[in-house]
């Protein structure tokens, strides 16, 4: 008996040990850190909005977003307010040394360039922070990989990005794009114009594109992966608008449960397509068209010089995570270019006009090839300046391992740094006074001369994380927009509603009405 109750008095003291252990370790997380770090930042000068308990400022986020989401705008570019309607407030209000609050993580902006510069340059110092594990679901592969195991994918992927091999895609580009431009002149039928919304167009456009240029001979079952990618990344939009909980993610919610049965799906697909891919590759006849193909064969060559060295290359798991990134970020950043692309040469028919004659004098009305593609000078000088205005991603976001020294700020080990792209492109000070206008001039001595040698254009990120499928959207856009030159004259429909809308990519809220016109 008495030894019953002193296990008993043990097992008390363990769970009252544990309890005492987990409240500090809340009270920690929830407020002493947080004002512990704000007072930090405003003793160097930094303002912000007082810490409240667990949300922050995340109920004004929602709400700010919310509020931009009601009502379109005015047809013009200054679109930050709908974009980034709370980091646009919080800029104008506390200046651009400001700070605010994801939940109880203190969250700086920085939109200095050379503050920029060091925050992508030093990437071990800044990685990726895990905002919501659910987010893993979509954002997967090299964007989610840190240290070595990214080195190792990028070292792996980039023969598959090497613009000669990309010249292999280029057929697979022609022949989704065309398929595109035989679609709309059949809509047009024997009127030789009429409105269409061409948002969903380019989404499938560019969707056929990376399932025909990433599984080749698999892009069927390669656009399923797209349908389920969608509505992943509406889902993920809805998670980063709440605070995590740690261990939400275990909870069989609605939410949850079909985040990882999409996963599931998602995988399953793709599981196929790569046993396919590999058995075609056992039989010697591996295509080198597509990127899949392209990767599988430089994991193969990788594995075969590692000999016995263990963890070389990259297993199925890793691949079908490469595979979904190829999807996503190839798929939703250039089908939001070109979308925003055909939205400002509706505006300014000049441009369209420059653009449609160095089309028709590089290629007349013969297929666009790898080689005309590159000497295209005003379009790309169109494509940077959209890139510019639009950015397809609004936000970098970055945490601190430790204390570190940013431009003349120091910040706190465990803070986020965030570096709000659309602010940065948008800035006065570092674009000049027409920074929201639509000017592609400013761009025809490149990107170097534009910036004044700053880090302040950076839509596909910089440093050694920048986007290595960057040339492959700006090839597929190139080739997209040319067919479309060489075959319409688009303008907008007086039923054309401006309203730029985050969702991940920044997207058309009510999609594009353009009034195409046959040439």
């Amino acid at each position: 008996m008495e030894v019953d109750a002193a296990m008993m008095m043990m097992c008390v003291g363990f769970l009252i040990a544990f309890v005492i252990m987990f409240l500090t370790k809340a009270l920690n997380w929830v407020w002493l850190e947080p004002k512990r770090a704000e007072r930090f930042l405003r003793r160097q000068g930094l303002k912000g909005n007082p810490y409240t308990l667990f949300f922050g400022d995340i109920k004004a986020m929602s709400m700010m977003l919310h509020q931009a989401k009601s009502k379109p705008i005015l047809i013009n570019d200054d679109v930050a307010p709908r974009l980034a309607p709370f980091q646009n407030h919080l800029v104008k209000v506390s200046g651009k040394n400001s700070f605010f609050w994801y939940g109880p993580k203190i969250t700086v902006n920085i939109m200095d360039p050379e503050a920029i510069k060091e925050v992508l340059n030093m990437m071990n110092d800044f990685p990726k922070p895990i905002l919501n594990p659910l987010a893993k679901f979509l954002i997967t592969g090299l964007v989610d990989l840190e240290g070595e195991k990214w080195s190792k994918h990028r070292k792996i992927i980039n023969p598959a990005f090497n613009i000669i091999k990309l010249k292999l895609v280029l057929p697979a580009m022609y022949h989704s794009c065309n398929e595109m431009m035989k679609e709309w002149k059949m809509l047009l039928g024997e009127r030789g114009s009429c409105m269409v919304d061409v948002w969903p167009f380019l989404n499938n456009l560019t969707a056929d594109v990376i399932s025909r240029t990433a599984f080749g001979s698999s892009y069927e079952e390669g656009k399923i992966v797209f349908q389920l990618l969608k509505e992943q990344a509406q889902l993920t939009a809805k998670v980063f608008q709440s605070v995590y909980i740690p261990g939400w993610r275990f909870l069989p919610t609605r939410l949850n449960n079909r985040m990882k049965k999409i996963n599931y799906e998602i995988g399953n697909v793709l599981s196929g397509i790569i046993q396919k891919q590999e058995g075609i590759m056992k039989t010697c006849e591996a295509p080198n068209d597509n990127l899949l193909g392209l990767l599988l064969e430089s994991n193969q060559k990788e594995i075969e010089d590692g000999g016995v060295k263990k963890d070389v290359g990259m297993n199925t798991n890793d691949v079908i995570n490469e595979c979904k990134l190829f999807y996503f970020a190839g798929q939703e950043t250039t089908s939001v270019l070109l979308n925003w692309t055909m939205v400002l040469l509706s505006r300014f028919p000049n441009w369209q006009t420059l653009a449609r004659e160095e089309v028709i004098e590089i290629f007349g009305t013969k297929e666009p090839d790898y080689e005309g593609l590159n000497r295209l000078k005003v379009v790309t000088m169109i494509l940077y300046e959209v890139l510019r205005l639009y950015p397809p991603v609004t936000a970098i976001t970055r945490v601190l391992r430790k204390k570190t020294r940013v431009g003349n700020m120091t910040l706190p080990e465990g803070a986020l740094v965030t570096i709000p792209i659309v602010l940065v492109h948008h800035d006065f000070e570092l674009w000049g006074s027409d920074a929201k206008e639509f000017k592609p001039e400013r761009f025809s001595e490149g990107i170097l001369k534009a910036t004044n040698g700053q880090v302040s254009f950076i839509p596909f990120g910089w440093g050694p994380r920048i986007c290595i499928g960057q040339n492959f959207a700006l090839l597929e856009a190139k080739m997209a927009l040319s067919l479309i030159l060489q075959n319409f004259k688009f303008e907008l429909s007086s039923s054309y509603v401006h309203a730029p809308v985050t969702v991940i990519t920044a997207q058309p809220q009510f999609g594009t009405n353009i009034i195409l016109q046959k040439l």
